[in-house]
């Protein structure tokens, strides 16, 4: 399990990247590149697939934590998903919608680092 648990975080570390790389890539011209989409649904995959792992286990994680990070996370899905469709529809992106993406990964980084 600790092998498998060590992949996850490793792989949702790597989202994490793809979502924050991407917006800061962008940040002059923002859009919502196909990298922040696909880092967008392997943090909420990896993200729940590791509770799982712990809940299963003997770990106890916090659930308050685990909820908002989980909120945000839905959140940052949903704006890459309206950015990615306006894109492959020809559709210039909102800034809003651009930045929502990058900047909420940003705070849910700092979530997942600073509360402890």
């Amino acid at each position: 399990m600790t092998i498998l648990l060590s992949l996850l975080i490793f792989v949702h570390i790597l989202g994490a990247a793809a979502i924050f790389g991407g917006w800061l890539a962008n940040f002059k011209t923002p859009t919502v590149s196909v990298w922040q989409w696909y880092g967008a649904i392997v943090q909420l995959v990896t993200g729940l697939a590791m509770v799982g792992i712990l809940e299963a286990g003997d770990g106890s994680p916090n659930h308050m934590k685990i909820g908002i990070k989980s909120l945000i996370a839905i959140i940052i899905l949903v704006a890459a998903f309206i950015g990615r469709k306006k894109m492959k529809n020809g559709e210039e992106v909102s800034t809003g919608i651009a930045h929502a993406v990058g900047g909420m990964a940003f705070i849910n980084i700092a979530i997942a680092v600073l509360w402890s």
